[in-house]
């Protein structure tokens, strides 16, 4: 889970030795040798993406990894800080300049002393994680033993699954009339749909259909799942339809490299009718690893593919592109009907338990995997009792890591993100900052994306364009759900299921990437990256844990009355924050401690009753974003043409006048650098 922000951290290295190597002097080749060192444990961490939950050691190890990663930014920043110039004339500037001078050998000592201090604790971490593969012969049996949990979790997810599903007949009476179809060429049907949705519970039944087997004399279930080894699969799949045939499996099959495999495979079925369900494909490689071994004959035979990835349905189903089948969560009705199912005798709820039952169902969203899952706990619980069950719903997210069959619902869910690449987990974490229910927008998002420095830009492409690529891909992966679409077809608002975030939660809570405030006084962890205010005042916050921030974000109701809590916010040298998104938040008044916030690359006092922006804001020479729309702002200073980086300055309503100033909502000028 750290590979992320280990690899992150590489870049930034990269980028900082190339802008500020030449003032590193004494520091440099320790930079470089954290830099080589960290590349090194990278490898590592992606296999304690799989590992870590069930190795204390390892999970500790990795988090000695992350801390030193995170404390090697901080110095980066820190270094940045102390270079901000100071501009002025005449024997002032003088004296300014010799300060400077002072100040600059003093930071590149401080710099010094800290960087040594991470290459020490670097070395001693390297040390101990190569004990550690050694005694544990990881790096030789690490790959071959990833695909275990994997397998365990997707067969978890049939059982689970597998437990008096509801709504299924539809899906499988389309399923089966696609199968028993008169088209005689080869045909691959897929059903596609996010973890926990029952997609291979629904093949399953398809599969073992009365019809279906009297149709398919030949058929063979293949789970691929993410760690497939293809000649250990094509090997199952020629032991399959030989028992069918009561043939001894070929001689030597076992010592078959994957060309002859796929020979012997596609020789048996040249002329028979054939069922094959390749069930958990996750990308694209995985299908074209089998699809030439199954021949595309005129015999009627059928391909099935499950997958949570919509680009593998679309690539598996290219001959037949009507042969996608989506599968949705259930209605409102048919999870009603599960819950009642998995909990009540005779199927029927007590009405005193009727309003929580339907609250906790609501965060189900329709998931069968969340619904039996969670109905595995409340029939554990006193039915005479609705406070035990009020206890369930408050403490859902922490339930994922306390209760047996939340757990196995969290590990097949979390299947999906250790299979991102390291740019999409950021991503995919920065869900977890939004409050329940949020529909977030698509730009929005985009936007804090790029001023976290998660979206770096490609050969032909703009940042923008590369972010909307991120979201496609998670898209994709059927990981972010659209909500609301513009008149043209494109993405306007986007949200993750309620469980997969809770899920986020817990993930970026392990990784210190977020602390969440949901109650009044909660405390913010030491090396916390990020903090998503809810509705809710934290205490005020020891000096060291706030300068470590790098994102302050609040998400406040109407009629809130925090505007004195929220100034004092700034109160705990935030020096390095890059975003600061106070939408909705109850000011009157830009708070003037943000222009001190140097490295600062978005600003949002959306839908605030701020009604005026300092010429001071030109301090802020990274600023990349300001959001002012809905605010009460209906000026510009002059001075806000001096932010060479703006690339986004946005407001509710303008009109360019005469004079070639900007107009705002109240029809006085708003005066800008004329980038909106």
């Amino acid at each position: 889970m750290s590979e992320g922000v280990v690899t992150f951290l590489l870049t930034k290295l990269a980028d900082f030795l190339v802008e500020r190597g030449k003032n590193l002097a004494g520091v440099e080749c320790e930079v470089e040798y954290i830099s080589d060192e960290l590349e090194f444990m990278t490898a590592f961490l992606r296999l304690g993406d799989t590992m870590e939950d069930s190795d204390p050691v390892l999970k500790c190890l990795v988090k000695k990894v992350r801390d030193a990663a995170y404390d090697t930014e901080d110095a980066l920043d820190n270094f940045s800080l102390s270079h901000v110039s100071d501009r002025g004339h005449g024997i002032f500037s003088c004296f300014r300049k010799i300060s400077r001078s002072i100040k600059d050998k003093r930071a590149r000592r401080r710099i010094a002393s800290k960087i040594q201090s991470i290459k020490s604790r670097v070395i001693s971490i390297s040390e101990s994680h190569r004990r550690y593969c050694n005694k544990n012969n990881i790096m030789i049996q690490g790959s071959s033993s990833n695909s275990i949990p994997r397998l365990e979790c997707q067969r978890d997810a049939l059982l689970i699954e597998e437990a008096d599903l509801v709504g299924i007949e539809k899906p499988k009476k389309q399923l089966i009339e696609w199968l028993l179809g008169s088209k005689t060429g080869r045909e691959v049907i897929s059903v596609v749909g996010m973890g926990g949705l029952g997609k291979s519970t629904l093949v399953k039944r398809v599969y073992d259909d009365s019809n279906v087997k009297k149709h398919f004399k030949f058929r063979a279930w293949v789970t691929v799942s993410q760690s497939f080894k293809r000649e250990d699969l094509l090997k199952d799949m020629i032991q399959q339809l030989f028992r069918v045939h009561r043939k001894p499996d070929p001689k030597g099959v076992n010592s078959m490299d994957y060309n002859k495999l796929r020979s012997v495979i596609h020789e048996f079925l040249q002329q028979k009718k054939y069922l094959i369900v390749l069930d958990d494909v996750w990308h694209p490689s995985a299908w074209h690893a089998f699809q030439h071994a199954l021949p595309n004959n005129i015999c009627g035979s059928r391909i099935l593919v499950t997958t949570r990835n919509t680009e593998v349905a679309s690539t598996s189903c290219m001959d037949s592109p009507d042969k996608v089948y989506p599968l949705n969560p259930l209605s409102q009705e048919e999870s009603w009907t599960l819950f009642c199912k998995k909990i009540f005798q005779n199927n029927i709820c007590p009405p005193h338990l009727k309003s929580v039952s339907e609250t906790i169902l609501d965060r189900c969203e329709g998931l069968p995997l969340a619904i039996v899952a969670i109905s595995g706990v409340l029939a554990t619980k006193d039915k005479s009792r609705i406070d035990e069950w009020e206890m369930v719903h408050r403490s859902l997210g922490a339930g994922l890591e306390e209760n047996d069959m939340l757990m196995s619902a969290r590990k097949i869910l979390s299947l999906s993100y250790n299979d991102l690449p390291y740019y999409l987990k950021s991503c995919l974490l920065y869900f977890s900052i939004f409050p329940v229910g949020n529909r977030i927008k698509r730009m929005t998002l985009i936007r804090l994306w790029i001023a976290e420095g998660f979206v770096k830009g490609k050969e032909g492409m703009t940042v923008e364009e590369v972010a909307q690529d991120y979201l496609n891909e998670l898209m994709k992966r059927s990981l972010v759900q659209v909500v609301k679409t513009t008149t043209d077809g494109r993405v306007k608002t986007c949200r993750i299921h309620d469980l997969l975030r809770e899920i986020m939660i817990a993930m970026a809570k392990d990784q210190d990437f977020v602390a969440i405030a949901r109650e009044e006084g909660i405390t913010w962890p030491e090396k916390v990256r990020r903090v998503s205010i809810h509705n809710a005042m934290p205490n005020k916050q020891r000096r060291q844990v706030a300068s470590r921030l790098r994102s302050l974000l609040t998400f406040w109701v109407a009629d809130c009355n925090y505007e004195s809590p929220v100034r004092k916010l700034f109160s705990g040298r935030l020096r390095l924050l890059h975003v600061l998104d106070l939408e909705g938040a109850p000011l009157k008044e830009f708070p003037k401690e943000i222009v001190s916030l140097f490295l600062l690359k978005y600003l949002s006092l959306r839908n605030t009753k701020v009604n005026f922006i300092p010429s001071t804001i030109s301090q802020l020479k990274n600023l990349e974003t300001l959001d002012m729309k809905r605010a009460l702002v209906s000026e510009l200073p002059a001075e806000i043409r001096k932010l060479q980086k703006l690339c986004y300055l946005l407001v509710y309503r303008f009109e360019i006048d005469s004079d070639d100033r900007i107009v705002g909502d109240s029809g006085s000028p708003m005066r800008g650098p004329g980038v909106y």
